[in-house]
């Protein structure tokens, strides 16, 4: 029981304890001078309301006042309850409804914990005759004690720069207010700002505003020379392009020109000089050694000389350079070159973008004691080839170059490669591909990769190196589609070209070979046992090759007489002794003497002269009998017209049976018309009269046997078939 009422006695304690205000700690005051003395403490805010009250005493103990504030960690006392100098000590105390807490008393001397108000720059000048020094002049903050020593910091930093230098030092109370900035560099803008604070006290003023200046001239550091070398021109001439440029560094001086000075080696008498305020100059020299001098002026002065040799037409220059390597650092390029004279040790690195456009303006910059290059902001564009050289400078001459080619920053190629398909095999085939134009490589292709895939297969890739302009592929599945492409990258990455397709082969060409040159061995071996079997049996295989073909202009069949001439044209009797109609005779005859047409003579003289005209007409009665045919003397009629065929109807189903007379319409008048008639009218064999043995022989017997024609009337056919 005891030790609960214990246990309950300190937890109310406790709670008594944590309800009160914090004690006021970390007490600081500031004397504004001329203003008021403020004092602050923390904690900055309690959980709830509290009355803060100050307790000072000052005039050295002899007087005191309070400084009431409600829920803020500060007050102050107002001038001129604050004077200057004193001392006082300060005590906080802070109240609300659970109780009280007073601080500790510290003690304070106004002199220590003053603070002025900032000084006022007047103006920043140059000095005449000393470029790196400004001369600083400012007034006395009004709120600063009168006889008090005061600290100044002045600090500066040129326009455009990004740090602060800072000089310290002091002015008593009745010194002039002005102070000599050094160790500037020439010509050059100043942004300049001023605060304070008495020798005692360990609070400073605000900066003043801040107030710009700038530096004197001085005469120009100097000049980096360079040329341009042409080609020699017929007249021994040669055109150099003289470059120069103030060198790496602060700019000195408002620059009024350039004097520009040439002469041969050892002919200083021949001195040519040009003023110019350009920073080029194009002259035209000999073929033999010359010596350049630059320099620049303002107003101030002129620059140290700058010397080059340009070497005769013929002259050799020496080789310093060993090799140059290039890369990055934070994007931007770097050159370093190895060098093999250890006493050489300036450079010029020049840079020219490889463009097909119009000529482009030429880069350089001198780099001196090191041996490496880092291309300045902006100099280089991206994704563009630059032609890089690096010259060597000893005793102002100018050594062997070495070159090398550098993008300013690299990408991905604005287009792949045009591919084409080439070798098309049953397994294999060969894909070429052109390099992809400068202007659109944005880069060095470091490899191509050749990306193919059957149809309905998975994807394949092969990669060769950048050197490499075509690539087979095998092992290919035969008589299969394929779709290639071909990327090309770079250290940024990779473009696709075009793509296209392509079919294997079902046969390569050596199975090809292989199958034509059986078919062709066993042709061969066959034809050679033909040659074979006609040298063994010549007979036979003439009788094969060239059969026997009768000549119809030995052919017997002129001579035959009477009944043989007619069982030759197969003209047949009816059965049961029956004579044959005039139709059937000659039906007879329009089908069975092909015979004899195929086997007429060509020459119409050779039949002739084997038949006399009574044969002839006895073959005419004979086939005909007693009636009287149409055709029959057609065939024999030398002047009938002729047909362009056998087979053509010989009398026309329209046309009317025509009379023996209607049968020579047509024929000229005289002898010959007579004969004919009196051969219609005889029973008997006729002599033909010799009148018609003169006319015109018949055109039938003077047909080739390939292009021969007959002779019927056109009608008769018809007529014939008719009948039938």
């Amino acid at each position: 029981m005891m030790w609960t009422s214990a246990l309950g006695l300190l937890l109310l304690c406790g709670f008594s304890l944590a309800a009160l205000p914090h004690k006021p700690e970390n007490i600081s005051c500031i004397f504004y001078y001329k203003h008021n003395l403020t004092c602050t403490w923390s904690p900055e805010k309690e959980v709830s309301d509290t009355w803060y009250t100050v307790k000072r005493t000052y005039l050295y103990g002899k007087a005191s006042d309070t400084c009431p504030s409600k829920n803020r960690a500060s007050c102050s006392f107002l001038h001129p309850e604050a004077t200057f100098p004193d001392n006082c000590t300060i005590e906080v105390e802070a109240k609300h409804a659970n109780g009280m807490v007073i601080s500790d008393k510290t003690f304070w001397r106004l002199d220590n914990i003053v603070k002025t108000e900032p000084p006022e720059i007047s103006y920043v000048q140059p000095v005449s005759g000393v470029p790196q020094m400004v001369q600083v002049q400012w007034r006395k903050p009004a709120l600063a004690p009168v006889s008090s020593t005061l600290n100044y910091t002045l600090r500066f930093k040129t326009v455009n720069g990004d740090t602060w230098e800072e000089v310290n030092f002091t002015r008593k109370p009745l010194s002039e207010k002005i102070y000599n900035l050094t160790r500037l560099q020439a010509f050059t803008e100043y942004v300049l700002a001023l605060r304070c604070a008495a020798q005692e006290s360990r609070f400073w003023s605000d900066w003043s505003q801040e107030a710009k200046g700038t530096t004197g001239e001085q005469a120009p550091l100097g000049l980096d020379l360079w040329r341009v070398l042409g080609p020699p021109e017929a007249n021994g001439g040669r055109p150099v392009q003289l470059l120069w440029k103030a060198r790496r560094g602060p700019v000195l001086g408002k620059t009024l020109g350039y004097n520009i000075r040439y002469f041969p080696e050892n002919s200083t008498n021949l001195t040519t000089t040009t003023n110019t305020t350009n920073q080029d100059l194009e002259v035209f020299l000999g073929n033999n050694t010359y010596w350049v001098c630059a320099v620049s002026y303002n107003s101030i002065g002129e620059s140290p000389k700058a010397i080059l040799k340009i070497p005769a037409i013929h002259e050799k220059s020496f080789h310093f350079i060993k090799v140059v390597q290039t890369y990055f650092i934070e994007d931007r390029l770097v050159v370093e070159w190895q060098s093999s004279h250890p006493e050489a040790d300036t450079w010029v690195v020049e840079w020219l973008p490889e463009v097909d456009s119009e000529p482009v303006a030429r880069s350089w910059e001198v780099v001196s004691q090191a041996q490496n290059w880092t291309a300045p902001e902006d100099k280089l564009k991206p994704f563009l080839c630059y032609n890089i050289s690096v010259y060597p400078l000893f005793q102002n001459q100018v050594g062997e170059p070495y070159s090398i080619q550098a993008y300013g920053k690299e990408g991905v190629p604005s287009a792949g490669p045009v591919t084409n398909v080439a070798n098309i095999d049953k397994k294999t085939v060969t894909i070429t591909w052109k390099e992809i134009p400068k202007s659109q490589r944005n880069g060095f292709i470091v490899n191509y990769t050749i990306f193919y895939q059957a149809e309905n297969g998975e994807e394949l890739a092969v990669t060769v190196n950048s050197s490499t302009l075509q690539c087979e592929l095998e092992p290919l599945t035969r008589n299969t589609p394929y779709t290639v492409q071909v990327m090309a990258s770079t250290i940024a990455g990779g473009a696709n070209g075009t793509r296209i397709n392509f079919k294997t082969l079902s046969l390569n060409v050596m199975e090809i070979f292989l199958i034509t040159s059986l078919v062709g061995g066993g042709l061969l071996m066959l034809i050679v046992l033909a040659v074979v079997y006609g040298l063994k049996n010549p007979n036979k295989l003439k009788h094969l090759c060239w059969p026997d073909i009768p000549n119809p202009a030995e052919s017997r069949i002129a001579v035959w007489p009477g009944e043989g001439f007619k069982n030759k044209l197969n003209l047949k009797t009816a059965p049961f002794g029956n004579s044959v109609s005039t139709e059937d005779r000659i039906l007879a005859l329009y089908y069975d003497t092909s015979d004899l047409i195929d086997k007429l003579v060509v020459s119409s003289e050779n039949f002739l002269e084997g038949v006399s005209t009574e044969e002839l007409l006895k073959c005419q009665k004979n086939i005909v009998g007693e009636g009287k045919n149409e055709y029959v003397i057609a065939l024999c009629t030398p002047d009938h017209p002729l047909r362009k065929s056998f087979r053509e109807p010989l009398i026309s189903p329209e046309s009317p049976p025509r009379k023996p007379q209607d049968l020579f319409v047509g024929m000229p008048e005289g002898p010959c018309s007579e004969a004919k008639e009196q051969l219609l009218l005889s029973d008997q064999s006729l002599k033909p009269d010799p009148v018609c043995q003169e006319g015109t022989p018949n055109p039938y017997l003077k047909n080739s046997v390939t292009t021969r024609e007959f002779l019927a009337s056109e009608e008769l056919p018809d007529q014939t078939e008719r009948d039938v």
